[in-house]
């Protein structure tokens, strides 16, 4: 485990230069639409191991004198409510929450601009929200046949009655708080109105997966497909680009799709295109960054499982459609991946057998596998936890951490008070009833500074966790894997 397969330094320094490369390319603007995420991006730090969770941001940082971020949002999902599934919240408050991550990192907002906009009402009232906040903000309207009907979007009825955003950096970030906004239209609209204007401008996207030059079937990209099965994505050899230079590259199907359109578009608005492929669009640098393919396969195939056993829990609470799990299980087994390559699954397994309750394991940085199962005052997933400590700051396993003295009072708040079912400690009650004791005991203090060594550890649970200890295992970087069946037979699970 542990091992590196991506150099972080040589992508920050190749990704700023690519980019700056296309801002000349363009006569000195360039709105660069940003797919995925700019922060927190664990998807790449774990199938490229070494990638750091924050490298667009680090990226952007090297730019900052040149960058200014343009936030998109589509006034439907202001509407519908619509919510991140990783954050819980609205992406009306995503919108408020990434300005402020941001600003306060030191990178220029610019402006916000509503999308898809038709006076809905919860959009009207969001765009005075943001004025108030001194926040400058715009509209987009929808455009009738869209993207078919190409003389109307490239004429004042169509881009030319979108308001025109005032920008006054070389670099355009466009980024969204999730998919489906309409940053590629809000980029487009852009260069209709700067091309107006006189103000040479470009146009360029900015997504790191599927990484076009690694094979089609490379784990890396594999994964991908399987991370964004609910969408059904698919990865393809660009057709475009092998027609133009007689080279392979690998672009994913909605891109593919799309450019014949954007291409017509941007020759509509500049004369010519500049691009002759969807993969000419791309500045993604990453493929030129990995130093050891063998550290960034296993780790893919590894994320693959991972996507089976999340999906397949979300089909089991009714959150996602079969064909999503099947669709994964097909990369499984065309590349024949199983769960045991992850150590914790069978160790999970075996425990959960041999106890006849529920279990949990953990895979440490080391290679050791160390697992817990259900007892009268923790969960399994607690007990794996503390276990787990244990190993890592090398206390005896048989050593008692917390005191059932201290157990007992917050089990009996938990059922008297607090109307609980479930007496057995979740996992942040745990840690916080370990810090207490660490106040006085020395073993419990050095269990607690061995926190941070869990991060990037491997676990897997024989059911399907709470909420409360699936975030607490999420907030300490462990990555988790649950069986897709709970622990009781019942309707509502909270």
């Amino acid at each position: 485990m542990n091992r590196i397969g991506f150099d972080n330094e040589k992508y920050l320094k190749m990704q700023s230069e690519n980019i700056r490369k296309r801002i000349a390319q363009f006569g000195g603007k360039l709105y660069l639409e940003f797919g995925g995420k700019l922060f927190d991006d664990y998807h790449a730090s774990r199938v490229l191991p070494g990638f750091q969770p924050d490298s667009k941001v680090k990226m952007l940082l090297e730019m900052k004198d040149e960058a200014e971020i343009l936030l998109v949002i589509s006034a439907d999902d202001i509407e519908r409510n619509k919510r991140r599934g990783d954050l819980g919240i609205t992406y009306d408050e995503d919108a408020l929450r990434l300005i402020d991550a941001f600003r306060e990192i030191g990178l220029y907002v610019g402006s916000v601009v509503i999308t898809h906009y038709r006076s809905q009402h919860a959009a009207e009232k969001f765009q005075k929200r943001l004025e108030a906040l001194g926040v400058r903000t715009y509209r987009h309207y929808v455009i009738p046949d869209y993207p078919s009907n190409i003389p109307l979007i490239v004429s004042d009825e169509g881009y030319g009655r979108n308001d025109y955003i005032e920008t006054s950096r070389s670099l355009i970030v466009v980024t969204a708080p999730g998919p489906g906004s309409g940053k590629m239209a809000v980029c487009l609209s852009q260069l209709y109105h700067e091309h107006r204007r006189g103000v040479s401008a470009g146009y360029a996207k900015f997504e790191t997966f599927p990484i076009w030059n690694l094979p089609l079937k490379h784990p890396v990209n594999l994964a991908y497909e399987a991370a964004t099965a609910d969408l059904n994505d698919v990865n393809m050899i660009d057709p475009y680009h092998m027609e133009a230079y007689g080279n392979t590259t690998v672009n994913y199907n909605r891109d593919v799709e799309v450019f014949p359109v954007l291409n017509a578009i941007l020759e509509r608005i500049r004369g010519k295109s500049p691009y002759r492929s969807p993969t000419d669009m791309g500045v993604n640098m990453a493929g030129y960054c990995i130093v050891d393919d063998a550290a960034c396969r296993e780790a893919s195939r590894e994320e693959i499982i991972r996507r089976w056993y999340a999906a397949a829990c979300r089909l089991r609470q009714g959150l996602a459609e079969p064909a999503e799990v099947h669709k994964i299980e097909l990369i499984m087994q065309n590349e024949g991946i199983t769960a045991n390559e992850r150590p914790a699954i069978p160790a999970a397994m075996k425990r959960a057998e041999e106890t006849g309750g529920p279990a949990m394991a953990i895979q440490l940085g080391d290679g050791r596998v160390i697992t817990g199962k259900t007892t009268a005052l923790l969960g399994a997933a607690s007990a794996c936890l503390l276990n787990a400590l244990k190993a890592l700051a090398d206390i005896d396993k048989k050593t008692m951490l917390i005191s059932p003295n201290i157990i007992e009072p917050i089990q009996h708040l938990k059922v008297e008070h607090l109307g609980g079912h479930n007496p057995r400690l979740h996992t942040d009650e745990t840690l916080e009833a370990l810090s207490i004791c660490a106040v006085t005991n020395p073993m419990a203090e050095m269990a607690m500074e061995a926190l941070s060594m869990l991060r990037g550890c491997e676990a897997h649970s024989s059911v399907i966790l709470s909420r409360v200890d699936e975030n607490t295992f999420s907030s300490l970087g462990v990555n988790v894997t649950c069986e897709p069946r709970y622990q009781v037979k019942k309707l509502y699970h909270k």
